[in-house]
């Protein structure tokens, strides 16, 4: 007899609990919140427009009357910002969960010299992630979850290049799918180097499956306010809607991976076919994310393009 599915109802009380979740105005990011104030815990909610930030922060507060939250504007492409905002988080942080994204935008550089998509779905989130490694650490029972996507395993190659090489050729899906694979191969050597040290800190991760968040029809997930969809992004995120799962299903592979009795270096993703769509289970990710001279050769390359340095091998 199979187990039941995982759902909501199985996140365990949370009171005492303080988590940060970036990306809180996509659906995926409102309805992880939702879930982890509901059980109890106190969320951080990370966003860089304060316009939308407002607008989840009153939604959630609607969701759950009395929800303990406090409300951080940061921008994860840009790391004076991202170091601005850890600055603003003092004591023990039990849970982080990078889920700010963007997907398939133009070529762009940050104000750091780095390609958007890789600032955003990487380089940001490992600053943020060492900046607040202290506080981590001080939980006595840290745990890191990286929000990836199917599109990591379409990625031929790991992203090693010099990130601020501009002469590098450029396609939106192919850095976001390399973006989405340094995602995985992020958290899971913090993991491995955490475990190897006695630091109770997990690193995990989980995807969505397909998911109708307004991602593709924006290309951007924690939101833009200049930012036209391409025809192609429009067409693609009209099938989404249509075939897609709503966001709070799409939240509990997350919500599984944040808060589940599992160990670390775990991947959580949807249970139907292909991983499309469905309740959580554990899954594999590809053998490339888990190459560990790969792993460590991008550890040091976003070392040296964010100059924050944390859990040396």
């Amino acid at each position: 007899m199979s187990a039941p599915p995982w759902t909501a109802a199985d996140i365990p009380d949370l009171t005492g609990k303080r988590a940060l979740v970036t990306g809180v105005t996509s659906g995926i990011g409102e309805k992880t919140v939702i879930e982890l104030v509901r059980h109890g815990a106190e969320v951080i909610l990370g966003a860089r427009n304060p316009t939308k930030l407002e607008a989840s922060t009153t939604t959630i507060r609607k969701a759950v009357p009395g929800a303990d939250l406090h409300p951080l504007t940061i921008d994860v492409s840009d790391l004076t910002s991202v170091h601005t905002a850890a600055k603003e988080i003092q004591g023990p942080l039990h849970l982080l969960v990078n889920n700010a994204g963007v997907m398939a935008t133009p070529y762009q550089r940050t104000t750091d010299g780095l390609e958007l998509q890789m600032a955003t779905n990487h380089f940001g989130p490992f600053a943020l992630t060492g900046l607040l490694w202290p506080q981590l650490v001080a939980s006595g029972d840290g745990r890191v979850v990286a929000v990836g996507s199917q599109a990591s395993r379409v990625a031929r190659t790991a992203p090693l290049e010099d990130p601020k090489d501009e002469s590098l050729p450029y396609s939106r899906y192919r850095s976001y799918a390399q973006s989405k694979l340094a995602d995985l191969m992020f958290v899971f050597t913090l993991d491995r180097r955490a475990r190897a040290q006695g630091i109770p800190v997990k690193g995990l991760a989980a995807h969505p499956g397909y998911a109708a968040t307004g991602l593709m029809g924006t290309g951007i997930s924690t939101g833009s306010d200049t930012e036209k969809p391409s025809r192609t992004s429009t067409i693609m995120q009209a099938v989404f809607s249509a075939i897609g799962q709503p966001a709070e299903i799409g939240a509990l592979p997350t919500l599984m991976a944040a808060t589940g009795d599992l160990p670390g270096s775990t991947y959580i993703g949807p249970s139907g076919p292909g991983q499309f769509k469905g309740h959580p289970r554990i899954v594999s990710p590809r053998r490339l994310a888990l190459d560990r001279e790969a792993q460590d050769r991008l550890w040091s390359l976003s070392e040296e393009a964010t100059g924050v340095r944390f859990l040396d091998s």
